[in-house]
Order: C-alpha cells, then structure tokens, then sequence
C-alpha cells in the first residue's frame, strides 16, 4: 500500500508546531515530513519535538544538508531519535542548495563526492561499527557510535541529477524526489537507481519517497498556478480540487514508482492544520 504522507513547511513558526503535529497524529497521517531548509529552523530539533508530542505518527525529515554537519555529530542525533522513537524516524540527507551552502561558507567543489563519503561512513557508524576514513571531505579516526541504534535504520537520500540518483541507489537506503518530479520523473529516477544498486550490489529494499505539491479549499486552482510560476516548473505538475481528485493524482505517482507520496502544501496554504486532516482524513481512504 502507498505510504501517504504531508509537509510541514518550516515557514510555520516553531510555536505553531505542537499544534499541527497533534492534528495529524489525531486523524491518522501516515507520515509528517519535516524540512531543514536554511534558514527556518533545525531538522533535527522539530522532529525530535514532534515525535515527544505525538503518540503514532511517523516524522521524516527531508533533508539534512550534508555539507552542514559532521558526518559523526549527524550519526549521534539521527541514532538518539531512533533509540527514542523506534520505528517512527525518517530521516534523508543531501547536497542542500548550493546558494546557501556558499552562504554559510560550507560548499564543497564536488557535492557528489561528499555525499558518496558521508552516506557510507553514516551508515556504517548507525550499524554500530568503528569507522576510521580519510577522505577528500569526511575524516574519522577510530570513530564509533556508544549507543547505536538497536537496530541500523534506512538512511535515505536526496537527488535529482543522474550522477546522485545513482549514488542514492548504491549508498543509500532510499531516494527522497523532489515536487518537481513529474510521473515520468519518478520512472526516470527508478531505473537511475537501479543503475547504482546493480553497479554497488545492493539487493535489499529501496523505498522512493516523492513530494507532490497539492492544494484544496477555495481558491486551490489559483495557490497551486502561482506556487507553480513562482518554481518555474511545469503547469502540469501538483494538483488542485478535492479528495478524489487528489488521490487519483497520488495513484498516478505511485503507479510510476513511489512508495511514499508526501502532499506539499503551497507556501500561502490558509489553514496547514486542515490540510493534514484532509491528507489524512479524505484522501487516506481513496488511495490504496
């Protein structure tokens, strides 16, 4: 069954969180996915907020820019939520936009090859093994987790260009696409990931996570037209109208590839507590 999930944009302000967060808990979201875009607020710390006011729900969070944090300090928080909330983290990792990675002075000639370093070395700290590693950009010596998880999570990863959709298929656990993913898109990145996963062996499961940018409410044809001229991207894509006619849109996502479809809300949604409960309330029960 697809995985359904929604975005809290992090233009909500952190006190708003609580709010919404046991909103979607009480009507049954499947998942609520949590952004670390610079500069609105923390990953990390939303989510372990959300999860602490929540009895059930499932957090993602997609994604933590890799440039931004040592690989060891993001394995010791990403391995403390999952002792915390078994079972209910997502967490993704991921270039971040490379306009503020410059910002902050953290961007790096080649994202790519940081990514590739980063996913291994994190992986390998959250299954508990000691890690020494001198790459181009990520160092350890001798590094090992004290608590790791009981058991190693998914760690998921971001992309969009072909080189990093490979690199998620060989040294991720999960491809996280972005709102500007069409259908087409997603059967695209599927086959790039299987590129990678041949190319690094891997035969275990890799979910695709995609965001699909959704309106409903009056006047949800206009949020969704001009979210879409403010992206640049294709009028085609997101959707607009009600519960059947965004189910039917999360079944054409879903039929092209995606485990997991997470409905983003415009940036001017008037009511982001109504939008999850009807996330989970209307449009659950018509997607399978």
């Amino acid at each position: 069954m697809t995985v359904l999930g929604a975005v809290c944009l992090p233009q909500l302000p952190p006190e708003r969180l609580r709010d919404l967060a046991r909103t979607a808990d009480a009507a049954g979201l499947d998942e609520l996915w949590l952004w670390e875009d610079c500069f609105w607020g923390s990953g990390v710390a939303t989510a372990a907020a959300v999860l602490g006011w929540t009895d059930r729900l499932r957090v993602g969070v997609g994604l933590l820019p890799v440039p931004l944090r040592n690989v060891a300090l993001a394995a010791m928080e990403i391995a403390t939520l999952h002792r915390l909330f078994p079972g209910r983290v997502n967490i993704g990792v991921g270039h971040g936009v490379q306009d503020w990675m410059e910002q902050v002075g953290a961007r790096v000639d080649s994202p790519v090859t940081l990514l590739r370093e980063h996913l291994i070395a994190l992986r390998a700290l959250l299954a508990g093994e000691q890690v020494s590693v001198d790459g181009r950009y990520v160092r350890l010596d001798a590094v090992t987790l004290d608590r790791p998880p009981a058991t190693p999570p998914a760690v998921l990863a971001g992309a969009t260009g072909p080189r990093s959709l490979r690199l998620c298929g060989e040294a991720a656990d999960g491809t996280i696409l972005t709102a500007s993913t069409t259908p087409d898109g997603v059967r695209e990145a599927r086959l790039l990931v299987e590129e990678g996963r041949t190319a690094g062996g891997r035969t275990d499961p890799h979910s695709v996570t995609v965001y699909l940018l959704a309106a409903t409410g009056p006047g949800a044809d206009e949020r969704l037209a001009a979210e879409l001229r403010r992206t640049g991207d294709d009028p085609e894509l997101g959707v607009a109208g009600d519960a059947r006619t965004v189910a039917e849109a999360v079944q054409r996502w879903a039929e092209a590839g995606a485990d997991t479809v997470v409905l983003q809300p415009t940036l001017d949604e008037p009511d982001p507590e109504g939008f999850v409960r009807f996330t989970a309330e209307q449009v659950r029960p018509l997607v399978t």
